[in-house]
């Protein structure tokens, strides 16, 4: 796979193009998957080749592992755990979830990609992520083979800076109609239950902002720019690091927080301490 012909993986080996060839051959007719696809003079891996090939990364690493440690050289090197966090999810939430990788008794190097949920799927798809963290799940119009897993969910708070806490607190939600507050974007899973809420309790708040960062938002929160709001397992963390207060709490809107993978079991030691974590202590009380 890397070398991008047989050609070139022949002269690597020091093999002839045939035997490589045939041993390519055999190897598919025993997996019954085709692995690559001719593309010009050069191949390309197929899905299931670039899910064989990390297989087999991770299957001579544990064999490097298990010669050093018969040679008396156990390998110290950490395990790698490659997240896609969908640029929705709040970063403090995201840390939350991710620390008990960080607790395992074996290393963990924990690699971090943020953006859009449908190029992080690719990603996942094509066996270059080991899990997916996002708030929605994962949607039947994607033609990509992989699985939900509930990691809890947990109601909304309100903050907002000293001067609007006071005169909001009291009389708590009807208390926001009218008032200054900063929203995430329309398309987000978030705006449209707190869109139905607001239109539910017959409150109509003044919109000061809207913001696809959730962490941008945050910031105009903490410059006193409106209410704003975050998930209630993380309020805590967000009034140390804001400065802001707590204006109200609703159980109405709950917001669930996934992890995707392409396993339906999983299997990667810090996904399942993640996931174990998260279902059992962090959303456990919410």
């Amino acid at each position: 796979m890397k070398e991008g012909s047989i050609t070139a993986a022949s002269n690597k080996l020091n093999l002839a193009s045939s035997t490589v060839s045939s041993q390519l051959s055999k190897l598919e007719d025993h997996l019954g998957a085709k692995l690559f696809n001719r593309v010009g003079r050069n191949l390309e891996p197929t899905d299931m080749g670039h899910l064989v090939f990390r297989y087999a990364g991770e299957i001579f690493s544990l064999g490097r592992e298990m010669m050093d440690s018969l040679h008396g050289h156990p390998g110290e090197g950490p395990i790698a755990l490659k997240v896609g966090i969908v640029d929705v999810v709040p970063k403090l939430v995201a840390r939350k979830l991710l620390e008990p990788a960080g607790k395992l008794s074996k290393k963990i190097r924990l690699i971090c990609h943020e953006g859009k949920d449908d190029s992080l799927l690719a990603e996942l798809a094509l066996h270059n992520l080991d899990v997916v963290l996002t708030d929605t799940p994962l949607r039947s119009s994607l033609s990509i083979k992989a699985y939900n897993h509930l990691l809890g969910e947990c109601g909304v708070s309100f903050f907002g800076v000293e001067s609007l806490a006071k005169t909001l607190k009291n009389n708590f939600p009807q208390s926001l109609d009218g008032a200054p507050i900063l929203l995430p974007m329309p398309m987000s899973s978030l705006r449209g239950m707190l869109d139905q809420w607001f239109e539910r309790l017959e409150i109509h708040p003044a919109i000061t902002g809207e913001f696809d960062d959730n962490a941008l938002l945050k910031v105009f929160g903490q410059a006193g720019e409106g209410v704003f709001m975050a998930p209630t397992v993380i309020e805590k963390e967000v009034e140390q690091q804001y400065q802001v207060q707590i204006i109200g709490r609703t159980n109405e809107i709950r917001e669930k927080f996934y992890a995707i993978s392409v396993e339906r079991i999983i299997r990667h030691p810090a996904v399942v301490a993640i996931s174990e974590a998260a279902q059992q202590k962090l959303f456990f009380d919410f």
